[in-house]
């Protein structure tokens, strides 16, 4: 069923005009498919890839068996998100699986920290010496539908009317990318992550925490652009 799934020409391939620059890794690429973005430092190795439907994903040989009952009803597109991740990752250490605590991904061996996350068609994994959190989100006026969910009315005054779901979509990404550091413990986005007041000409150094009565950890966010998507990584 899964290899038919896969096989189906129902995503369309786009390919991207971008050449990745390779800087400093923290752990050597040995890639088979092309990068579609790279946002790698000298502490985390965090990259981007496009589906592309001409790149062999084999789900015998990218799933962990430890993982087969988790992804047994997912929908195709889920599906080929969770092995574009699985793909990068063999790229980068080809004897570490992706497993779970309730639904926190960890590296096993534990030798690293590690963070996922996938939008279709983009999945993209951060491997890191420090604990790090990314997310990606497309830009969708939907947002604003639910900005109480995860923003006080205290928190918006910054926000221009005329650019509401940008700014909206940023608060929402970098908070998802915190709660990856800290889920844990702390599970609400409204009541335990805050995003300070941002401008769009300074994406590179947003500053934001996690909190509550008796603890407070200041975190920084960098938020990048591409397609309609925006991609935000907080490292500790």
């Amino acid at each position: 069923m899964f290899k038919k799934l896969l096989s189906s020409k129902n995503f369309p391939l786009q390919t991207p005009n971008f050449q990745p620059k390779f800087f400093y890794y923290f752990y050597p690429i040995n890639l088979a498919m092309p990068l579609y973005r790279d946002f790698s430092d000298d502490t985390a190795t965090i990259l981007v890839w496009k589906y592309d439907e001409t790149e062999d994903l084999n789900i015998d040989e990218l799933l962990e068996y430890e993982n087969i009952e988790k992804v047994k009803d997912y929908h195709p597109k889920k599906l080929l998100e969770v092995l574009m991740v699985r793909k990068l990752l063999k790229g980068l250490k080809p004897n570490s699986k992706i497993l779970y605590k309730e639904r926190e991904p960890f590296l096993s061996p534990e030798d690293a920290e590690i963070s996922i996350t996938h939008s279709f068609p983009f999945a993209a994994i951060a491997i890191s010496k420090n604990k790090i959190g990314i997310d990606i989100e497309k830009f969708n006026p939907k947002i604003l539908r639910v900005i109480d969910k995860f923003t006080y009315e205290n928190e918006r005054g910054f926000i221009p009317f005329d650019n509401e779901v940008t700014f909206y979509t940023i608060i929402w990404s970098v908070k998802e990318s915190m709660y990856k550091i800290h889920h844990s413990k702390y599970w609400s986005l409204k009541k335990n992550y805050e995003v300070k007041p941002f401008e769009l000409k300074h994406l590179h150094d947003i500053r934001c925490r996690v909190y509550d009565d008796q603890f407070s950890d200041e975190l920084k966010a960098r938020v990048k652009f591409f397609d309609d998507y925006c991609f935000t990584i907080v490292e500790e």
